[in-house]
């Protein structure tokens, strides 16, 4: 259906409005979706439990390296938080001949993870005797190209914000963040030329650019935004498979 300004979901006993997340509202059996965020797919050519992976987090985090930052070959890049999302970003910083990919996360298990996807560097901040920009800082010369901050807290926006180049420097948002949370820069840290800016679903067209981007990842075919293959392994993301049931206590 398009949409007509309404919640999609009414509970059936007393009819009150049930919130969708996202538009999409994804966690059940049956749902009713925006048109606008219907996507035909072949089955066939692409299993549909690989292809949910492109409907979310493979999408936003690769589309955020390409469209939204445009990573360039030969740029240094900072990832704060190692989840599917923040993975995504590293395996699109990749693809794009990113010579320092920094990881930051404060699960040390992430670093043998990390390094199948493309880091280069990991940072756990629970271990450092200093701010985690200092070090990025420290260890780069003056700060990242990019960073791209895939938690959803102000205070690690504020360091992945900190952590680029000033002149230069671009942050992309990629965490939902909670309310009445602000933004936790000075404007004044903006004026010597660090940029911030926030992304959904990678800024991908999902009815035109979708489609074409799963074939791409599913037979690996040249990117048409990359001059590398692409190699994205779907079943990568992919650890364990869990029924509705306990998602519903």
């Amino acid at each position: 259906m398009e949409s007509d300004g309404k919640c999609r979901f009414w509970s059936r006993k007393h009819h009150n409005p049930i919130f969708h997340y996202l538009n999409t509202s994804t966690f059940t059996q049956y749902t009713v979706l925006h048109s606008a965020c219907v996507v035909k797919i072949d089955p066939h050519l692409i299993p549909p439990k690989k292809m949910a992976l492109l409907s979310c987090c493979i999408t936003t985090g690769v589309g955020a390296a390409w469209n939204t930052a445009n990573v360039k070959p030969g740029s240094s890049v900072a990832v704060f938080g190692l989840g599917s999302v923040g993975f995504a970003v590293v395996e699109g910083a990749r693809a794009r001949g990113a010579a320092k990919i920094i990881g930051v996360d404060i699960n040390p298990d992430k670093l043998a993870k990390g390094l199948k996807f493309g880091i280069t560097d990991f940072i756990n901040p629970k271990i450092l005797d200093m701010p985690v920009h200092e070090k990025i800082q420290e260890v780069t010369g003056g700060g990242v190209d990019y960073s791209f901050e895939c938690v959803g807290s102000a205070d690690v926006l504020r360091q992945a914000f900190l952590s680029t180049h000033q002149g230069w420097g671009l942050t992309v948002i990629l965490g939902v963040h909670s309310t009445p949370r602000q933004l936790p820069l000075h404007p004044m840290e903006m004026f010597y030329g660090r940029k911030i800016v926030g992304s959904t679903f990678g800024d991908f067209k999902g009815k035109s650019q979708l489609p074409h981007f799963a074939k791409q990842c599913m037979n690996k075919l040249k990117a048409d935004f990359s001059i590398l293959l692409l190699g994205f392994k779907l079943v990568t993301y992919l650890e364990h498979d869990k029924a509705m049931s306990p998602l519903d206590h």
